[in-house]
């Protein structure tokens, strides 16, 4: 049955972009999930949320399978997804099977030879989380009538969507209807404000934190550039003739939270059913990701030089200068040299040297690199492992 493909509609909103297919019930039974909402005693706070979804009522289930087997059923509204997003580890990544084998699972959207779009479903793994119509799915639970399974569902789909946006997005829906308490509401919104102490910030947080800045900075060079989009969406497209690029929020929300977090998911957990819900409960952990005490330590300013000059060097050294087409100017690219931060955090750390002139030396060497060659083109899903290969074989030589 799988791969499951589907035709599709882009829509582009202030959000960001999202795609509308039609999916049958039976598939979507199959490969989503829902991000359950938990709340926990706090005796600060009264109460902490994680997830996005209300818990499930008892009965509501049954009766919304009753409709559904009834011969007038119809929901034409849509089902919120959230794909490309595992329950238990966050974001997948949708790029380089040979070095995660998770490419083989991402949902994908491609543009076909007649220009129509097509939605691709590999496998009938959970991978999307249910933003909104949670109630609608599980009624089909318990229907009567087989047939009704194959009922197709109008699906709008937000591929890559990082989860504070996923939060973001269900307050927004349900912040008006009655049946959603205010207070619920307003604790999603802490993903979207500065409403609570840093201290308490999750890797997610203060990963989509810092890209926002690095998007509304002046002194950044990807300000303006970063759009919540799928990663595989047009991404760092020229769109005008001042080559004018755009990246998804997902690519530089995952590229700084790969510094200080091996598993975010992990982290927030632990976390949240902390005491103190503070990030210091994470000593313990055995995550030896580069900017690990960093983070713990809170020194998130130091956090943010440190991405800010080394992506001014980027911008300066490969990014201005790059070629209509090279691979350097697109997700891949940014991917790789994200992995490059990560790999160099500890000469960088050990040095305590982490500015725009330490950078400057570091990727000098690979400015000379032609990202829009041939070889490059023909990389494929093997990309990212090939430009991060070249990258780090120039500074290499350089050293």
């Amino acid at each position: 049955m799988y791969p499951v493909k589907v035709k599709a509609l882009r829509v582009e909103q202030p959000l960001g972009v999202y795609y509308v297919a039609i999916i049958p019930a039976h598939v979507l039974m199959d490969v989503t999930f829902s991000d359950r909402m938990r709340a926990s005693i706090d005796d600060d706070d009264g109460y902490d949320v994680d997830g996005t979804q209300r818990g499930k009522k008892g009965g509501r289930p049954v009766e919304i399978a009753e409709y559904i087997d009834r011969d007038d059923s119809a929901f034409p509204n849509s089902i919120i997804l959230a794909a490309n997003f595992a329950q238990d580890t966050g974001l997948i990544s949708t790029e380089d099977p040979d070095d995660d084998g998770e490419s083989a699972v991402a949902w994908q959207v491609v543009e076909l030879a007649d220009g129509c779009l097509e939605l691709t479903i590999p496998t009938n793994a959970k991978l999307a989380a249910i933003i909104d119509g949670q109630h609608r799915l599980d009624g089909f639970q318990h229907v009567r009538k087989p047939d009704r399974l194959n009922t197709e569902m109008i699906c709008s789909v937000f591929m890559d969507l990082p989860k504070p946006y996923q939060a973001q997005l269900f307050a927004t829906i349900n912040s008006t209807q009655k049946q959603v308490d205010k207070s619920l509401t307003y604790e999603l919104f802490g993903y979207n404000i500065s409403d609570e102490p840093p201290e308490r910030w999750t890797p997610d947080k203060l990963a989509v934190f810092l890209t926002r800045r690095l998007n509304t900075r002046e002194e950044s060079p990807l300000m303006g550039h970063i759009l919540v989009a799928p990663k595989r969406d047009r991404a760092l497209l020229a769109l005008n003739e001042s080559q004018v690029w755009h990246i998804s929020t997902a690519t530089i929300v995952e590229g700084i939270m790969r510094l200080f977090s091996a598993n975010p998911r992990r982290d927030t957990s632990t976390m949240l059913s902390s005491a103190s819900k503070l990030r210091k409960v994470l000593e313990a952990s055995r995550d030896k990701t580069p900017l690990r005490r960093l983070y713990i330590e809170g020194n998130d300013a130091l956090l943010y030089a440190i991405v800010l000059n080394y992506l001014k060097v980027c911008d300066r050294l490969l990014w201005k200068p790059a070629k209509p087409g090279s691979f350097i100017i697109k997700t891949v690219g940014v991917q790789a040299l994200f992995d490059i931060l990560r790999h160099d955090a500890p000469n960088f750390m050990r040095e305590g040297d982490a500015s725009e002139a330490y950078f400057e030396t570091l990727l000098r060497p690979a400015a000379a690199i032609d990202f829009s060659a041939v070889e490059f083109q023909n990389a494929s899903g093997s990309g990212r492992s090939m430009i991060r290969r070249s990258l780090q074989q120039a500074i290499d030589s350089g050293r």
